[in-house]
């Protein structure tokens, strides 16, 4: 039974709206406080000052790179999570460049996941890697492929998406990438995750973490 503590534990609380102001950041981080999720998703320029005000709490900060679209240089992603890990990021989602993979550099895209995820690493030694290969643009073959390739050079979750692209995480993705990575890397469903019962299907599926602009609510959904 995913009770209110047990499915808090998974949960990413997440706003990562152009929008977002300061005082929608201190929100999201007081709803984490108070609920008890793993950590906050915020835009880059927000991870220090969440950072600072979630000390001593427990609950970690996490940011994205190269969002939304992964098309930025190998250069910007490795700067990006070099200052993300500086200013306070437990863990960083990256997104790959899906362009860059469907014109067959998959040298390319091996160098770009190997620098960033180096670059973090040395930085601090347990900052946490998620890479978003954004499933609802691919074909079922190269979710297959690219899942294999970044769990080859060190991540240490698979992202189902960005919540940008398309409709988000299914089910059938999530089962999919658990089979492809094992125990080998963790399984994040993201986008489209709405309610109490979104969130255990994707669960039941093989997931083990949740990124969710809906925690609250699904919290609250949650039995005691």
């Amino acid at each position: 039974m995913w009770n209110k503590r047990k499915i808090a534990s998974v949960i990413e609380h997440t706003l990562l709206k152009p929008v977002a102001t300061q005082r929608d950041i201190e929100r999201l981080c007081t709803e984490a406080l108070e609920c008890g999720f793993f950590s906050v998703c915020v835009n880059p320029c927000y991870v220090s000052w969440a950072a600072r005000f979630l000390e001593g709490s427990g609950i970690k900060v996490c940011t994205v790179i190269g969002f939304p679209l992964g098309a930025t240089t190998i250069r910007n992603k490795v700067f990006e999570a070099s200052e993300a890990v500086s200013n306070g990021a437990a863990e960083i989602d990256v997104v790959i460049n899906l362009g860059m993979f469907r014109s067959g550099a998959e040298e390319y895209i091996r160098r770009e996941l190997k620098e960033i995820i180096q670059t973090a690493k040395a930085k601090k030694e347990d900052t946490v890697v998620k890479v978003i290969i954004e499933t609802s643009l691919l074909e079922e073959q190269e979710k297959v492929i690219l899942t294999r390739l970044a769990v080859e050079e060190g991540a240490d979750f698979i992202k189902t998406s960005t919540g940008f692209n398309g409709p988000g995480a299914t089910v059938e993705d999530v089962r999919l990438i658990r089979q492809v990575v094992g125990d080998k890397a963790g399984v994040k469903a993201s986008g489209g995750i709405r309610t109490y019962s979104d969130a255990v299907k994707m669960l039941e599926a093989g997931a083990n973490r949740l990124g969710t602009s809906s925690g609250l609510s699904i919290y609250q959904e949650a039995p005691e």
